[in-house]
């Protein structure tokens, strides 16, 4: 018999089952109720739920059944590990499904970096769904080390993990018709493109949606959410690491709106997840918060699916993938076992997947810079700052006086005003800008990182133009990561030699290193929880409301390079 005859035979009972899950209860997504009745497994597929035998059982007695959790919106470079360590970080905590955009690594070296997640995403227990990157570079205001046009896409087209394409960051584009961004479009006309368009509103909200772009991440406000729902857009609640959208969007999540949204974290490191969890973290969290814990689970894998076109997954139920997750409780989501398309998640099935080779080494082709690269010249006291408000990537649009002395406006600690610089790292045009930040809280020394959305040049913010540089030469030296300066030493760094971005080294490792940067970090008197991240949002000049980038200063509001 071949597989599908076997699947019928087995939901049957004509012949034993490959695998069964005995003495579970199954939480029925489409009704809410809780079924007793064992799981048969056939191949990859469930077979059926009833009394049924099998050649191999496992015991599950006492433990609740679900579908396996879909992260629908992240970009696994943000994990900081390879897409081989993402997946032993996160799919025993239920995890079976990630939809990415790997939008930085392409934004590093293009088309081979798509490739790449591609090739890995052919060797996981997970399923990693690679969508293409849409917008490489986000906007003509900065420098990234390659671009990818619509002839460019046709090129990775066609490759099984794809569902379509990845987030419309360039939003400006589309509304108003953009020759570059109608050919992207048309070319998955009819498939799904997925949305980011914050705080977009009214009429322009219509024009982006007519395009055909029918998921979104960016609500950060209940009403934001609401008009995008009305407009036809499944919102994804997100919660990262720097973007926690999920206590403003929770009210809006309940067992009409359920089948409308979905959640992800878009980006999230190892050790926010060793403290928290990932989306098994977003689950408790909107129950604790008074979520339908039926709506909850239905965003979490159903609805997910439902949104991308996953029709074989997000229940329980005869035909569908075997993805389930057995937990101690439905409110407690602490995930006892896993299966991803049947097999089951243990140390023996990540230690037999095919390994995976790194791509973009030795990446990072900075300038040397010094001290003297860091001075931010101009007449005028009055000075555009960054707001930083923390939980979010969308910044206030401040203005500061700050009198220039000596031709130089410097940091100034005691009003949190500290100096940002952003340093072209690709070897194109060695581009470096300045400005100001407010929100850091730090007092001296300085911060790097090569992590720096989306194009991924240095960015590195302090009170010490001699740190700034150290940090920032420093990263040359390791092929990117994360570095701390202070007092003439490097106090802690993080070496991401996968293009600048991810560690070849495992989670439990990375995990541990955030801890020294993070309290590194606070040795000078950061005061911000994920630093780090949070300082590579402020380079993105497609989020509001104030942004730099290599080319200078950007009012994102009105897309456009503040004059010098």
């Amino acid at each position: 018999m071949d597989d599908l005859e076997r699947r019928i035979a087995q939901a049957r009972g004509d012949e034993p089952a490959d695998l069964l899950l005995r003495g579970g209860r199954v939480f029925d997504l489409i009704t809410g109720a809780l079924m007793a009745g064992d799981v048969a497994i056939c191949g990859d597929r469930i077979a059926g739920i009833g009394d049924y035998e099998a050649r191999q059982v496992i015991d599950v007695t006492g433990l609740t059944l679900v579908p396996g959790f879909i992260d629908t919106h992240l970009h696994v470079e943000s994990s900081l590990v390879t897409p081989h360590e993402f997946d032993r970080c996160v799919t025993p905590r239920g995890i079976t499904t990630a939809i990415c955009d790997p939008h930085e690594i392409a934004n590093v070296i293009g088309l081979d970096g798509i490739r790449w997640f591609q090739k890995a995403s052919e060797c996981l227990l997970m399923d990693l769904r690679v969508q293409l990157s849409s917008c490489v570079p986000s906007t003509e205001m900065e420098t990234s080390g390659a671009r990818i046009e619509a002839a460019d896409l046709q090129r990775v087209m066609g490759h099984p993990s794809s569902i379509g394409l990845a987030e419309f960051m360039n939003y400006p584009g589309v509304i108003h018709r953009d020759p570059a961004a109608m050919a992207k479009l048309r070319l998955f006309a009819g498939g799904h493109v997925d949305g980011h368009c914050p705080q977009l509103t009214g009429r322009d909200l219509s024009a982006y949606v007519a395009a055909g772009i029918r998921t979104e991440h960016e609500a950060t406000t209940a009403a934001e959410a609401l008009e995008k729902l009305r407009n036809g857009m499944r919102v994804l609640i997100r919660e990262g690491s720097v973007s926690k959208d999920l206590a403003a969007l929770q009210p809006v999540l309940t067992d009409v709106t359920a089948p409308y949204m979905c959640l992800c974290t878009d980006d999230r490191n190892p050790l926010d997840i060793a403290e928290h969890g990932h989306l098994d973290h977003m689950i408790r969290e909107l129950i604790r918060r008074g979520s339908p814990v039926l709506a909850v689970y239905r965003a979490a894998s159903l609805s997910a699916a439902e949104a991308f076109g996953l029709k074989d997954r997000g229940l329980i139920a005869p035909g569908m993938r075997a993805d389930i997750v057995a937990l101690d409780s439905l409110e407690s989501c602490r995930a006892q076992a896993v299966l991803c398309g049947g097999r089951v998640v243990d140390d023996a099935a990540f230690a037999a997947r095919p390994p995976s080779r790194p791509v973009a080494r030795a990446s990072v082709k900075a300038p040397h810079v010094g001290p003297q690269d860091f001075r931010c010249a101009g007449n005028r006291s009055e000075t555009p700052v960054i707001g930083i408000i923390e939980g979010k990537i969308i910044t206030a649009h401040l203005t500061h006086d700050i009198a220039p002395q000596d031709g130089d406006k410097r940091p100034d600690p005691a009003r949190d005003l500290a100096r940002i610089a952003v340093i072209e790292r690709h070897g194109r045009n060695g581009n470096i800008a300045t400005g100001f930040v407010q929100g850091f809280g730090i007092r001296r020394g300085a911060i790097a990182s090569t992590v720096c959305h989306d194009h991924h040049n240095i960015a590195v913010v302090g009170a010490d133009y001699d740190d700034m540089a150290r940090a920032a030469n420093r990263l040359s030296q390791i092929e990117g990561g994360f570095v701390v300066a202070g007092g003439g030493d490097i106090l802690a760094e993080l070496p991401l030699p996968v293009a600048g971005l991810m560690s070849l080294d495992p989670f439990e490792m990375v995990r541990d290193r955030l801890i020294l940067l993070r309290d590194a970090a606070k040795s000078l008197g950061v005061t911000l929880e994920e630093p780090f991240l949070q300082l590579a949002f402020l380079a993105l000049p497609v989020i509001p409301a104030l942004k730099i980038t290599d080319r200078g200063m950007i009012d994102v509001t009105r897309f456009e390079i503040l004059p010098g």
